[in-house]
């Protein structure tokens, strides 16, 4: 979820004494034990209440199709680069290019009294 590693871990947990000190750090662990599981019982809750309004659906629903992680714009990327061309993209028409239009010194430049 947060993506930690070991040594992260142990890095936060040495802060954490530094910080907090050994006679602070017992009541902030089990605060932060309680927290996370009022978390992981209102994310249960919410589960089951989703389940409860979808009725026999919900095992129905494609649930990574909602995962963000395959939201990565890299991977979204290397997909289209490594999809093989289509037929109709492959042949390339040459189209006439227009021109920009060249100004006419003898006539008055453009003015917009109203953007001014």
């Amino acid at each position: 979820m947060f993506d930690i590693n070991g040594w992260e871990l142990l890095l936060l947990g040495l802060l954490a004494i530094v910080i907090l000190g050994p006679e602070r750090l017992p009541d902030y662990a089990a605060k932060f034990g309680r927290f996370v599981r009022q978390a992981r019982t209102m994310a249960d809750r919410a589960r089951q209440q989703l389940k409860d309004e979808m009725g026999p659906e919900f095992s129905d629903v494609d649930w990574s199709a909602y995962d963000p992680r395959q939201y990565d714009p890299r991977k979204i990327v290397r997909d289209a680069l490594a999809a093989p061309a289509d037929e109709d993209d492959a042949v390339v028409e040459d189209k006439p290019v227009s021109l920009p239009r060249q100004h006419d010194p003898a006539l008055p430049t453009p003015w917009d009294t109203d953007a001014t």
